[in-house]
Formats: C-alpha cells, structure tokens, sequence
C-alpha cells in the first residue's frame, strides 16, 4: 500500500512537472508598440563677418555684394514660418564725429535678390527682388531681408544682398567703417 501511494503522488507530481514545462501556444500575429523622437533644433542667421564694397568719389554710389547671408531653420516646424530682418548703423571714418566723415543708414539700399539656395518646402520670398525694389537701410527700424511662409520641418535659404552706399558730396575720403546687421524670427 504503501508503494501505490508513493507511485500516486510521484504520478502526480509528474503531471504537474509535465503541465508547467508544456510549450507556449505561438499565435499568428504580435504587436510591438515602437517609437523615436524627431529632435526639435533652432532658427538661425549666418552672416559674413566681414565685407568690403569697393570704393567710389563723393557724390557717386558705390555698389557691392555683402557676401551670402543664410537663414538654417532646424526646428521641424508645423508651420515653419520665419523672417529675416536687417539694419544698419552709421559708417564713419577713423577721425568720425563731423558731419562729413558719416554715411548714415539712409544713404545706404539694400536688396536681397533670389535666393542663391534654398530647401525644404514652403514660399520663399526675397524682401527686394532686385535693384529697382531696394530699400534704404535704417538705425532704428528693420527692413525685411527674406521670408519663408508655410510649410512644414527643415528648411533653409541662402541670398547675397547687394548694398548702394549714396555718398554724400560734402563726404571727406577715408575708409568707412559700419555695421549691417540681419537677424531672424
């Protein structure tokens, strides 16, 4: 009797073993619930740091390109809108101070021009698309430079303004230094 009631419980330990180490039933289909991040960047403005116009007289307009000027929008947007501004401050000479050794904001227009480059989707729009739309520049109020409107993620856009400095006839020979500066938002 005793020997059956061992065989039993060693039977039904057995079973037990056997029905925990039974296989997983596979089923025909998994779902695996994925994700990644798209990182947000910045706006930014690249300029040149410096530029050289040219030279002309008093009393004639000196033309010259300022380099190329690049807005990189890397903030992945739903509405990847911006606008680039720009303004200036007086050119004096080394001596400066006298009315006649400053070229002021006003005597100074700009004109983007096309874009030399763009990506991304959305309307680019240069501010002055060519000489005959150019703005004087100003120490106090922003002119606009470039805009992007609508679209969506990354974009960028590149131009090489143009500046005419009107100089002045009273104006003395020397070396004009100012500063051109584009901003955006």
């Amino acid at each position: 009797m005793r020997t059956r009631k061992a065989l039993i419980v060693a039977a039904a330990a057995a079973a037990i073993v056997g029905l925990s180490a039974a296989p997983a039933v596979a089923q025909d289909t998994g779902d695996t619930t994925t994700t990644f991040d798209v990182d947000a960047g910045t706006l930014d403005i690249t300029v040149p740091a410096t530029a050289d116009l040219g030279n002309g007289d008093a009393g004639t307009t000196i033309t010259g390109q300022l380099g190329a000027v690049t807005v990189d929008d890397t903030r992945a947007a739903a509405d990847a809108s911006w606008e680039a501004e720009v303004e200036a401050t007086d050119f004096e000479t080394d001596d400066g101070g006298d009315a006649s050794e400053i070229v002021t904001p006003g005597n100074i227009d700009y004109w983007s021009g096309a874009a030399t480059a763009t990506t991304g989707n959305g309307t680019f729009t240069p501010g002055q698309a060519n000489a005959g739309a150019a703005l004087p520049l100003s120490d106090v109020t922003p002119i606009t430079a470039f805009t992007h409107a609508g679209g969506t993620g990354n974009n960028s856009a590149s131009w090489n303004p143009t500046l005419e400095v009107n100089v002045p006839l009273a104006n003395v020979a020397g070396t004009y230094t100012g500063t051109v500066t584009h901003s955006v938002a």
